[in-house]
């Protein structure tokens, strides 16, 4: 079974309790990258993390950005959407296919 896991403040993450997701309040950005280290290391296939947390991280996230596992993805937090989830999947898109497909008017 592959483990899953979420990165962020303690009242986004809480919620993922619920729903049987391993939940790492982090704030700093060192325990976030510590936290996302961590997880890699021990074989979480999918990392979730909140748009607020990624921006404490980016360099970390960058390093398993082409590694099949890990799979680190970008949610909102509970201070709503700062649109860098969807970002970050228009941009895989266009490595992926050579266009954004995902154009927004």
């Amino acid at each position: 079974m592959s483990k899953v896991g979420i990165i962020g403040d303690k009242d986004t993450v809480m919620g993922f309790l619920a729903l049987g997701i391993d939940i790492f309040p982090a704030y700093t950005a060192e325990e976030i990258k510590k936290t996302i280290h961590r997880l890699a290391e021990r074989e979480y296939a999918i990392i979730y993390i909140t748009e607020e947390a990624s921006l404490k991280a980016k360099e970390s996230i960058a390093k398993y950005k082409d590694m099949e596992l890990p799979a680190i993805i970008v949610i909102p937090g509970i201070g709503g959407n700062m649109g860098l989830g969807m970002n970050e999947v228009r941009e895989s898109a266009k490595r992926a296919i050579g266009a954004d497909i995902l154009f927004s008017e």
